[in-house]
């Protein structure tokens, strides 16, 4: 770690920043008083007064009047900064009317005590994130930024910082040459953990800061004692978890009195307890004789050991006995992903945000396909992916957490909207944790009592929100108040969502090229399509020119680092301005109340490539404020030496983020490039202005629609479930094998074994059920005559149907298919009966009569788009059918029958209002155009049928008029 220590020039601008101060709080009122004088009158002016002729003496007065009050705000700055710098508030708070006077007060403050260890305060820093105050707990030794670079005013915290992580060095050395034990056997002490009398319950954090000096030593104690049989039987494996009555053996420089005992010399308790401590002594490496080994001390150990330390909140560390749910879906169905991308399946958030923006894409295409906005028809039926490109998609439907992301949406806007009831400004927020649907926000410095149902964490600094009062959130109309929070990874099953807006200066990642695109990629892919923000704008350099399509209106892409300078300095200087002139502190004033601008909305910067050392200095200097204007700086280097890198992070090629002066070690969220390449497929394959004169596409299955082509198994989804051909199973697995049925025919291209698990259990399930399940399903659909199974796998491993297993919307599909592009093509008559059978088959919306909760994989599909479309086109070509030998009632009676599912098809309603004018009948006309009106509301008649009325029945608006 750099330490930037004092330079000359430090104290000359102490010693300039001093005279300038002297000068201006206590020069200037003396020069007024001395040259001026009192400038007010000295007894209550008369009327007689303001008819008196203004003369040279009245301006000086007055100009006097308006350099005092000058001089009173600029004090009041200067006082209010050098109270928030001497007592260790991060951010200031704002003098009314300050602006540009409270900046220079800052900055001369900032600069007299830059030689100072008060100076750290100035800049808010992580003073405040890794501390844990539970009752009787000092503050953890040498907590610090240790921000290099601009941050110099915080060395002396950093040098504190650098002191710990040399002696954690030397403990992890003198550990090593011990052979994986701290000491010699004869040295060896231990501490057994006390039950929780008139206090909270023990922890290896606490036991370390008391008995080691150093809370982060915890990791020494845990790897000493890991999965050693305790007297009560059970064992260490989560450092979360210690019981009372359990032996921890010591580190062989713990101190502590009576709690650290020999093994032989233990006077001050019991003999059973001494008999405890020997027993416990003879196991471990070193009474095995093992020697020690790479679980004791090998691995990224310096990764905990860090001067300041983001904790992971109390009730997120998962204790055994109540297990979670979520791990255990997760870990029962790793060893059989069938070749899906782990690095999806473990990133719910992002694989949601993915999944989501994908299916608004997909819509995109298809409405603009169906509604002429695009050249040539595509059709209704998107490409099916395959290859790589497949096996992603498949892995966003197994990891995606949609319900995750909005229970996260729900939660924060809430928030927002408490705080903005109460008058109440935003805290900033560093990080978020998200564990077991509970939600921890990590704040910069205590903000106050949380507004319920939020609550206090486990200090000052924690606002925690549990699951079950979040699910009772609504949705609230306020700005996304912290939309620049990105996952970075896991730690103890806990998920890290780092504020990347709210870093007070640069994110730094250093590592391999390859491991840090991945993480780059992540971040990027996460923030362009998450579902907690509103807007934003996502500034890639050096990377990523193919993420564009993921969100062409958030991202964009800068060729190197010149342009991002260039481009940053303006946008800097236009949000300092913007700020200013509303007379907000920061962006997160500007988010809340009356005040909710979309110029608040975050700039994040992500810079793969390390930049020269001029570019990095510029950077810095850009990034200084950044924080107070919701800009965010995550900048790659390969050295790790970064100026004005206020959070510096590594990325191993095991897949550890590791970050040691924050206490870090995640399971990294990753993108790798084959699984990037393969989502920007999936993207740009929904590109609704993508290869627009290509021909329709197929339907991915067509049916035999002759008498000879009787299905065997006949699945009704197009209105109430129906299922035709086999006996309705018995128990509470009807419902199952009903609703993994209907996935099944909505995807005849095959549906991944994990796919269909993770839509009937949303939650997760073991292999063993999920195994059951489809030995079920293959039972209750049974074989054909020729003896083969109606539910087979192919060779990815994907679930197919037999082509006798047919649903209604299949045959709906081939029977427009055949009128439009087959058989109907070249005879009139052919049409129109297919057209007609194909409209009979409507009943209503796709499972109309499906319970509630059940079936919420839909949200992920496009057929719920797809089947008003495909009815209305019907609809449509069955109307012209009839109105080529104007049979205008036929045409009617068609175009209501597709109303009935498809009402909001304007398409619908234009050639009912013509095939209405064609029957003559101007009331009828009329009574339409009412009913219309009617079903738009507030919002009015479209554009384009108010002017097909007004070429229809020019009258119409004083017909209603008259009627209404």
């Amino acid at each position: 770690m750099r330490i930037r220590r004092r330079s000359f020039g430090d104290f000359v601008k102490a010693f300039l920043a001093f005279v300038a101060l002297a000068v201006l709080l206590v020069g200037v009122p003396g020069a007024l008083a001395t040259q001026i004088g009192w400038p007010l009158p000295n007894g209550v002016p008369s009327f007689d007064w303001l008819q008196q002729e203004i003369t040279v003496h009245t301006f000086l007065n007055i100009l006097t009047v308006i350099v005092w009050l000058a001089w009173a705000q600029f004090t009041a700055c200067v006082l209010v900064e050098m109270k928030a710098a001497l007592s260790g508030v991060g951010v200031p708070g704002r003098v009314p009317g300050a602006g540009p006077s409270q900046l220079l007060a800052r900055q001369l403050v900032a600069a007299l005590l830059l030689v100072g260890a008060t100076a750290a305060s100035l800049t808010p820093g992580l003073s405040q994130l890794g501390h844990s105050y539970d009752g009787n707990q000092k503050p953890t030794v040498a907590a610090a930024q240790a921000t290099p670079g601009l941050f110099a005013q915080q060395q002396d915290q950093a040098a504190g910082a650098a002191s710990a992580l040399a002696e954690q060095a030397s403990h992890a050395a003198a550990h090593a040459d011990a052979g994986g034990s701290t000491a010699q056997q004869g040295d060896t002490k231990y501490y057994r953990i006390q039950p929780p009398e008139g206090r909270h319950h023990d922890s290896l954090w606490e036991i370390a800061q008391r008995h080691l000096g150093d809370g982060r030593r915890y990791k020494e104690i845990f790897q000493l004692n890991k999965d050693r049989v305790q007297p009560d039987g059970s064992k260490l494996s989560e450092a979360s978890l210690i019981r009372p009555g359990w032996i921890m053996e010591m580190p062989g420089d713990a101190r502590g009195g009576e709690l650290v005992e020999m093994p032989d010399e233990a006077p001050n308790v019991s003999p059973d307890v001494q008999q405890q401590i020997s027993d416990y002594a003879q196991t471990g490496d070193h009474a095995q004789g093992a020697g020690g080994s790479g679980a004791q001390g090998g691995g990224h150990e310096h990764a905990g050991g860090g001067a300041t330390q983001v904790s992971v909140p109390e009730r997120q560390r998962p204790a055994h006995d109540t297990g979670h749910q979520q791990a255990t879906s997760v870990g029962a169905e790793s060893d059989s992903s069938f070749g899906l991308p782990e690095a999806l399946l473990t990133a719910p958030l992002l694989a949601a945000g993915l999944l989501g923006a994908l299916g608004r894409r997909r819509r995109q295409a298809l409405w603009q396909s169906a509604f002429g906005a695009v050249g040539g028809r595509r059709g209704m039926e998107p490409p099916t992916p395959s290859g790589d490109a497949q096996d992603v998609q498949d892995a966003l439907l197994v990891g995606a957490d949609p319900e995750g992301v909005r229970l996260l949406d729900l939660s924060l806007r809430g928030l927002a909207a408490s705080l903005a009831e109460e008058s109440r400004a935003l805290p900033v927020v560093y990080a978020a944790w998200l564990s077991n649907g509970d939600l921890h926000l990590q704040l910069a410095q205590p903000a106050g009592t949380p507004p319920a149902p939020w609550q206090q964490g486990q200090d000052q600094t924690f606002w925690m929100l549990s699951r079950t009062d979040a699910e009772r959130y609504e949705d609230v109309d306020t700005a996304a108040p912290y939309p620049g929070l990105v996952s970075l990874g896991t730690m103890d099953d806990s998920r890290l969502l780092l504020n990347l807006e709210a870093v007070p200066g640069i994110v730094s990642l250093s590592g391999r090229e390859a491991d840090r695109a991945a993480v780059f990629a992540s971040v990027a892919a996460e923030l362009a399509t998450n579902g907690w923000s509103d807007r934003m704008t996502i500034t890639l350099v050096g990377f990523g020119e193919d993420l564009t399509p993921l969100a062409p209106n958030r991202i964009r892409h800068l060729e190197d680092v010149e342009a991002l300078v260039e481009t940053m300095e303006a946008e800097t200087r236009q949000r300092r301005g913007a700020l200013g002139a509303a007379g907000h502190d920061s962006v997160l004033t500007g988010r809340t109340g009356p005040a909710q601008h979309t110029r608040w909305a975050p700039h994040l910067v992500l810079l793969a490539a390390q930049p020269s050392a001029d570019d990095a200095v510029k950077l810095a200097e850009l990034a200084a404020d950044a924080s107070r204007l919701g800009i965010g700086y995550l900048v790659g280097t390969e050295t790790g030496d970064l100026p004005g890198a206020a959070w510096e992070m590594e990325i191993t090629g095991q897949g550890k983020l590791l970050a040691p002066l924050l206490g870090l070690e995640l399971d990294a969220q990753l993108l790798p490039v084959a699984q990037q390449r393969a989502v920007v497929e999936l993207f740009v394959e929904a590109d609704p202005e993508r290869d627009t004169d290509r021909p329709a596409n197929t339907p991915p299955f067509l049916v035999d629609i002759s008498e000879q082509g009787r299905p065997a198994v006949y699945a009704r989804l197009v209105g109430p479930y129906e299922i035709i051909g086999l006996d309705n199973p018995d128990g509470e697995r009807s419902a199952l094998l009903h609703e993994a049925l209907a996935l099944l025919l909505l995807h005849r291209e095959g549906v991944h074994p994990r796919v269909l698990s993770s839509a009937l259990w949303p939650r997760g399930v073991t292999d063993d059920v999920r195994g059951a399940l489809l030995d079920r399903l293959r039972e209750w659909l049974g074989t054909d005559p020729d003896g083969t199974p109606r539910l087979a796998t192919d060779g990815s491993g994907r679930l197919t149907l037999a082509k006798t297993v047919v649903s209604d919307l299949d045959v709906l599909r081939s029977l427009y298919h055949e009128a439009t592009q087959g058989k109907g093509v070249d005879s009139r008559a052919v049409r129109g009966r297919l057209l007609t059978d194909a409209l009979v088959l409507v009943r209503g919306p796709l499972l109309a009569d499906r319970p509630e909760g059940r079936y919420r994989w839909l949200t992920h599909e496009i057929v719920d788009a797809q089947l008003p479309l495909l009815v209305a086109d019907t609809g449509l070509a069955l109307c012209a059918f009839h109105m080529e030998k104007n049979r205008a009632e036929k045409a009617i009676e068609a175009l209501n029958a597709a109303l009935r599912t498809a009402p909001a098809d304007e398409r619908l309603w234009h050639e009912l209002l013509r095939a209405t004018h064609a029957g003559g009948d101007t009331d009828r006309l009329t009574a339409l155009a009412t009913d219309l009106i009617g079903r738009s509301g507030a919002r009015g008649l479209p554009p384009r049928t108010e002017a097909l009325l007004d070429e229809l029945l020019p009258t119409w608006r004083d017909a209603i008029a008259a009627v209404g």
